[in-house]
Protein backbone atom coordinates (compact mmCIF):
# COMPACT_ATOMS: atom_id res chain seq x y z
CA UNK A 1 0.00 0.00 0.00
CA UNK A 2 2.61 2.32 1.01
CA UNK A 3 3.59 1.80 -2.96
CA UNK A 4 0.05 2.63 -4.22
CA UNK A 5 0.02 5.82 -2.04
CA UNK A 6 3.47 7.12 -2.79
CA UNK A 7 2.24 6.63 -6.59
CA UNK A 8 -0.05 8.85 -5.61
CA UNK A 9 2.15 11.20 -3.87
CA UNK A 10 4.43 11.01 -6.83
CA UNK A 11 1.29 10.89 -9.35
CA UNK A 12 0.40 14.59 -7.20
CA UNK A 13 4.47 15.89 -7.54
CA UNK A 14 4.77 14.35 -10.97
CA UNK A 15 0.96 16.57 -11.71
CA UNK A 16 2.70 19.72 -9.68
CA UNK A 17 5.66 19.35 -12.00
CA UNK A 18 3.22 19.18 -14.63
CA UNK A 19 0.98 21.92 -14.38
CA UNK A 20 4.57 24.15 -13.24
CA UNK A 21 5.59 24.13 -17.03
CA UNK A 22 2.13 24.64 -18.47
CA UNK A 23 1.75 27.54 -15.74
CA UNK A 24 5.17 28.83 -17.14
CA UNK A 25 4.63 28.21 -20.76
CA UNK A 26 0.71 29.60 -20.13
CA UNK A 27 2.39 32.73 -18.42
CA UNK A 28 4.85 32.95 -21.38
CA UNK A 29 2.09 32.48 -24.01
CA UNK A 30 0.14 35.39 -22.63
CA UNK A 31 3.43 37.11 -22.46
CA UNK A 32 4.27 36.42 -26.09
CA UNK A 33 0.34 37.55 -27.09
CA UNK A 34 0.88 40.79 -25.72
CA UNK A 35 4.39 41.44 -26.99
CA UNK A 36 2.39 40.78 -30.79
CA UNK A 37 -0.35 43.12 -29.91
CA UNK A 38 2.07 45.95 -29.02
CA UNK A 39 4.06 45.28 -32.36
CA UNK A 40 0.68 44.68 -33.88
CA UNK A 41 -0.46 48.20 -32.59
CA UNK A 42 2.85 49.78 -32.82
CA UNK A 43 2.46 48.73 -36.86
CA UNK A 44 -1.05 49.90 -37.32
CA UNK A 45 0.29 53.02 -36.08
CA UNK A 46 3.04 53.30 -38.28
CA UNK A 47 0.94 52.61 -40.90
CA UNK A 48 -1.82 55.08 -40.12
CA UNK A 49 1.36 57.69 -40.12
CA UNK A 50 2.44 56.38 -43.68
CA UNK A 51 -1.45 57.05 -44.64
CA UNK A 52 -1.19 60.28 -43.01
CA UNK A 53 1.92 61.29 -44.79
CA UNK A 54 0.77 59.69 -48.23
CA UNK A 55 -2.50 61.58 -47.76
CA UNK A 56 -0.44 65.01 -47.12
CA UNK A 57 1.98 64.51 -50.11
CA UNK A 58 -1.21 64.50 -52.47
CA UNK A 59 -2.82 67.41 -50.92
CA UNK A 60 0.39 69.46 -51.10
CA UNK A 61 0.37 67.64 -55.07
CA UNK A 62 -2.36 68.99 -55.67
CA UNK A 63 -2.15 72.11 -54.25
CA UNK A 64 0.86 72.30 -56.41
CA UNK A 65 -0.76 71.45 -59.50
CA UNK A 66 -3.87 74.13 -58.89
CA UNK A 67 -1.29 76.84 -58.23
CA UNK A 68 0.36 75.98 -61.53
CA UNK A 69 -3.00 76.29 -63.42
CA UNK A 70 -3.83 79.45 -61.59
CA UNK A 71 -0.67 81.60 -62.27
CA UNK A 72 -0.53 79.97 -65.96
CA UNK A 73 -4.15 81.55 -66.12
CA UNK A 74 -3.17 84.97 -65.08
CA UNK A 75 -0.20 84.89 -67.07
CA UNK A 76 -2.40 84.01 -70.30
CA UNK A 77 -4.82 86.67 -68.77
CA UNK A 78 -2.75 89.29 -67.58
CA UNK A 79 0.10 89.04 -70.36
CA UNK A 80 -1.17 92.25 -72.10
CA UNK A 81 -0.44 94.46 -69.07
CA UNK A 82 2.67 96.04 -69.78
CA UNK A 83 1.26 96.53 -73.50
CA UNK A 84 -1.87 98.11 -72.32
CA UNK A 85 -0.49 100.60 -69.88
CA UNK A 86 1.42 101.99 -72.83
CA UNK A 87 -1.44 102.15 -75.22
CA UNK A 88 -3.05 104.36 -72.55
CA UNK A 89 -1.80 107.18 -73.63
CA UNK A 90 -2.80 106.95 -77.29
CA UNK A 91 -6.49 106.60 -75.95
CA UNK A 92 -6.05 109.81 -73.65
CA UNK A 93 -5.01 111.73 -76.55
CA UNK A 94 -7.84 110.55 -78.69
CA UNK A 95 -9.87 111.75 -76.32
CA UNK A 96 -8.16 114.93 -75.23
CA UNK A 97 -8.67 115.59 -79.48
CA UNK A 98 -12.28 114.71 -79.23
CA UNK A 99 -12.95 117.02 -76.38
CA UNK A 100 -11.70 119.44 -78.48
CA UNK A 101 -12.77 119.03 -81.63
CA UNK A 102 -16.43 119.15 -79.84
CA UNK A 103 -15.81 122.89 -78.61
CA UNK A 104 -15.05 124.33 -82.06
CA UNK A 105 -17.57 126.42 -83.11
CA UNK A 106 -19.74 125.25 -86.00
CA UNK A 107 -18.37 128.15 -88.33
CA UNK A 108 -15.15 126.90 -88.25
CA UNK A 109 -14.19 124.35 -91.01
CA UNK A 110 -13.90 121.43 -91.55
CA UNK A 111 -14.88 121.58 -87.55
CA UNK A 112 -17.86 119.09 -88.15
CA UNK A 113 -15.97 116.43 -90.16
CA UNK A 114 -12.80 116.70 -87.49
CA UNK A 115 -15.46 115.85 -84.67
CA UNK A 116 -16.80 112.94 -86.41
CA UNK A 117 -13.44 111.85 -87.24
CA UNK A 118 -11.90 111.96 -84.06
CA UNK A 119 -14.77 110.46 -82.27
CA UNK A 120 -14.84 107.56 -84.84
CA UNK A 121 -11.24 106.69 -84.22
CA UNK A 122 -11.62 106.72 -80.19
CA UNK A 123 -14.89 104.61 -80.62
CA UNK A 124 -12.85 102.17 -82.69
CA UNK A 125 -9.93 102.03 -80.32
CA UNK A 126 -11.91 101.84 -77.49
CA UNK A 127 -14.16 98.82 -78.86
CA UNK A 128 -10.54 97.50 -80.05
CA UNK A 129 -9.27 97.71 -76.59
CA UNK A 130 -12.34 95.95 -75.01
CA UNK A 131 -12.31 93.64 -77.12
CA UNK A 132 -8.80 92.59 -75.52
CA UNK A 133 -10.30 93.08 -71.87
CA UNK A 134 -9.22 96.77 -71.51
CA UNK A 135 -12.09 98.91 -70.18
CA UNK A 136 -12.57 102.55 -69.13
CA UNK A 137 -13.20 103.51 -66.45
CA UNK A 138 -15.15 106.85 -65.99
CA UNK A 139 -16.39 107.87 -62.58
CA UNK A 140 -18.07 111.26 -62.93
CA UNK A 141 -21.20 111.35 -60.63
CA UNK A 142 -20.29 108.34 -59.09
CA UNK A 143 -19.21 107.92 -55.11
CA UNK A 144 -15.18 108.33 -54.88
CA UNK A 145 -13.70 104.42 -54.61
CA UNK A 146 -10.23 104.97 -53.87
CA UNK A 147 -9.71 101.41 -55.39
CA UNK A 148 -10.50 102.88 -58.79
CA UNK A 149 -10.03 106.30 -57.90
CA UNK A 150 -7.36 108.83 -56.91
CA UNK A 151 -8.35 112.32 -55.87
CA UNK A 152 -6.28 115.13 -57.04
CA UNK A 153 -8.33 117.33 -55.22
CA UNK A 154 -11.85 118.45 -53.41
CA UNK A 155 -13.73 121.12 -54.06
CA UNK A 156 -17.06 122.85 -53.00
CA UNK A 157 -19.85 121.52 -54.99
CA UNK A 158 -23.37 122.47 -53.96
CA UNK A 159 -24.91 120.33 -56.27
CA UNK A 160 -23.18 117.23 -55.46
CA UNK A 161 -23.38 114.74 -52.87
CA UNK A 162 -20.41 114.48 -51.01
CA UNK A 163 -17.70 112.30 -51.90
CA UNK A 164 -18.91 112.58 -55.17
CA UNK A 165 -16.52 112.68 -58.18
CA UNK A 166 -17.30 116.11 -59.73
CA UNK A 167 -14.85 116.08 -62.83
CA UNK A 168 -12.50 113.54 -64.25
CA UNK A 169 -9.08 114.87 -65.33
CA UNK A 170 -8.10 111.30 -66.67
CA UNK A 171 -9.83 107.98 -67.45
CA UNK A 172 -9.17 104.92 -65.98
CA UNK A 173 -8.66 101.54 -67.08
CA UNK A 174 -9.36 98.12 -66.11
CA UNK A 175 -7.45 94.85 -67.62
CA UNK A 176 -10.40 91.61 -67.05
CA UNK A 177 -11.19 93.26 -64.08
CA UNK A 178 -8.01 94.45 -62.26
CA UNK A 179 -7.01 97.68 -62.58
CA UNK A 180 -4.78 98.81 -64.62
CA UNK A 181 -4.64 102.78 -64.21
CA UNK A 182 -6.71 104.35 -61.54
CA UNK A 183 -8.93 107.53 -62.68
CA UNK A 184 -7.42 110.88 -61.35
CA UNK A 185 -10.51 113.14 -60.07
CA UNK A 186 -12.05 115.74 -58.29
CA UNK A 187 -13.89 115.49 -55.20
CA UNK A 188 -16.77 117.22 -53.57
CA UNK A 189 -16.17 118.32 -50.40
CA UNK A 190 -18.39 117.71 -47.19
CA UNK A 191 -20.30 120.54 -45.66
CA UNK A 192 -18.76 121.75 -43.27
Amino acid sequence: MKDEQQKPGATSESAEAAEDPATGSGAGESGAGADAEAELAALREEVAQYRDAALRGRAEAENVRRRAERDVENAHKYALEKFASQLLPVADSLDKSAQAAAELGDDAPGAQALREGVGLSLRLFLDTLERAGIKQVDPAGETFDPTYHEAMSMVEAPDAAPNTVVHVLQKGYTLNGRLLRAAMVTVAKGSA
